[in-house]
């Protein structure tokens, strides 16, 4: 493995890392939020979609990280 794919790959699984962390983080969140009385529905409905978006994205970069043999 070259320097530079080495790089890529350590750059990924560093985004991968961070992407998680932030994935974990709007869980706690919209389970928080729902808890509450007059939870603000709005926000709760953004917060599901942006961690919808941040699943697409790490379930990406772990294509990338580890492609499919089938193929």
């Amino acid at each position: 493995m070259s320097d530079e794919t080495f790089e890529d790959v350590t750059s990924l699984n560093r985004r991968l890392d961070e992407l998680r962390t932030e994935h974990q983080d709007l869980d706690d969140a919209i389970t928080r939020l729902a808890q509450l009385p007059l939870g603000d529905e709005l926000m709760l409905r953004r917060l599901k979609k942006r961690k919808l978006a941040l699943k697409d994205r790490i379930t990406a970069i772990e294509h990338l990280l580890e492609p499919d043999e089938r193929a």
